[in-house]
């Protein structure tokens, strides 16, 4: 069963800082752009904002980090575009998983992921083995992804377990079959490059998550930015259809003021037990 209950059937707990924030990296290509690079320069750079974004959610105390790296409309690219897309995509399981797990970060990949080689679809399994255990941070990439599909694939595998139950399904017995069904909704909804829009990204999921767009391009994307967005998030009252006095009478926070302040964006790095920084 599924962890977590959809914000459309309890309220989930908020707090200062989202517990899940999910991102569309967008801007790789306009940040080569212009700097006269070829695309690829900028999906080499977009990798390096990953790495950034990760150990800033690992400071901030941030529990999941779900990043939609390649879509399933993605594949109508240049052909030339995804070969080098595909190509980085391994390298960069390859260079980075064991550097996750000594950090104590959870790896899972979602998406229909039959449409990858088995080379790369190996690779895939084995990261994810690698990080079962680990539960500081869990880093989700949405690859050959989209919302729909996801809806549908979930759909189709209930039906099949239960074909008894036709016509009498609720929200609560779809959960289980989602992609996500590991992880609570997305608190902050995070879009880079001025895009304004969610691109088939977590349709399900994303129902009660607070939106974000920046014009910031994701190469350019750093904890300073990601600390902007948490303060705008901060200022947003999460109803889940209640009235603003409901909220005030029943928060904890009541008549409490919650600011990011200095220490977020300069507190000392933590160190691991055996003294190395955290995500070195």
């Amino acid at each position: 069963m599924a962890k977590f209950k959809s914000s459309t059937v309890a309220v989930p707990e908020v707090s200062a800082t989202p517990g899940h924030v999910a991102v569309i990296m967008d801007g790789n290509g306009r940040w080569a752009r212009r700097r006269f690079l070829p695309r690829v320069a900028g999906h080499h750079r977009g990798v390096e904002a990953v790495r950034e974004m990760v150990k800033a959610c690992l400071d901030r105390g941030i529990s999941y980090l779900t990043l939609f790296a390649f879509s399933s409309e993605n594949w109508r690219r240049p052909e030339e575009e995804v070969t080098l897309l595909m190509q980085l995509f391994v390298r960069s399981l390859r260079g980075e998983v064991s550097r996750l797990n000594q950090n104590g970060v959870r790896l899972r990949i979602i998406g229909d992921l039959s449409r990858f080689d088995a080379k790369l679809q190996a690779l895939i399994r084995s990261a994810e083995e690698l990080t079962a255990h680990n539960d500081r941070l869990t880093l989700t990439v949405a690859a050959n992804y989209g919302g729909r599909w996801d809806i549908l694939q979930a759909v189709n595998r209930m039906a099949a377990e239960h074909p008894d139950r036709l016509g009498l399904w609720r929200e609560e017995d779809l959960a289980p079959y989602l992609s996500m069904a590991y992880a609570p909704e997305p608190d902050l909804f995070i879009r880079t490059g001025g895009e304004e829009r969610i691109s088939n990204f977590l349709l399900w999921q994303l129902a009660y998550t607070e939106f974000y767009f920046t014009e910031t391009v994701w190469p350019d994307f750093g904890a300073a930015a990601l600390d902007e967005a948490i303060q705008s998030y901060r200022k947003r009252e999460r109803r889940f259809g209640r009235t603003s006095e409901q909220l005030l009478a029943n928060s904890p926070m009541t008549g409490a003021t919650v600011a990011l302040g200095d220490s977020a964006a300069t507190a000392a790095e933590p160190e691991l037990a055996d003294g190395k920084r955290l995500y070195a």
